[in-house]
């Protein structure tokens, strides 16, 4: 099973690089053997799919606000999960598509996806002021979920089929 690692975001936009700060936590505890590939990328919606093209398990790890959020908790979701809030079909612009509907198209047109997409998100409190510093909460939240992460690869490691064993 191929698995990619992806951290999002913007390392000098403060708490918008936590999805960096993890990834790259994560890429330091995983033995060099692991068989998962760990980026960094400033991406979104289509560019962000075709990434994620070729693999089963893709782990997207990002910052986000929400109205009430507490600065530092995450929640794992799921495609489903999005497209249940995904307010709008583009982002930015008619060109760039939400990531939910840029991965149904690329299903639609047939490009091998993965199964299974994790999206972990870390509430964030600050993503507009440049800075390589996250905020306290969210600097706080780096080894929680980089511990999420990392059992989230071990359980999905302990799941598949073993070398020379035919799967049923």
């Amino acid at each position: 099973m191929s698995t990619l690692v992806l951290g999002l975001g913007n390392a000098i936009l403060s708490d918008d690089g936590v999805g960096i700060r993890v990834a790259e936590a994560v890429r330091a505890r995983l033995p060099e053997d692991a068989g998962v590939e760990v980026r960094e990328v400033c991406i979104g919606g289509l560019r962000l799919m075709e990434e994620m093209i070729g693999y089963d398990h893709v782990i997207l790890i990002d910052s986000y606000l929400s109205p009430g959020g507490k600065p530092g908790d995450f929640r794992r979701l799921t495609l489903d999960d999005l497209r249940s809030v995904t307010p709008t079909e583009h982002s930015f612009s008619p060109h760039d598509a939400s990531l939910t509907v840029a991965y149904d198209m690329g299903l639609r047109m047939g490009l091998p996806l993965p199964e299974t997409v994790s999206i972990y998100a870390i509430e964030a409190t600050n993503v507009t002021d440049f800075s390589e510093q996250l905020t306290p909460e969210v600097e706080q939240a780096v080894e929680r979920v980089t511990e999420a992460v990392l059992d989230e690869l071990a359980e999905t490691a302990a799941r598949a089929p073993k070398p020379g064993i035919n799967a049923p």
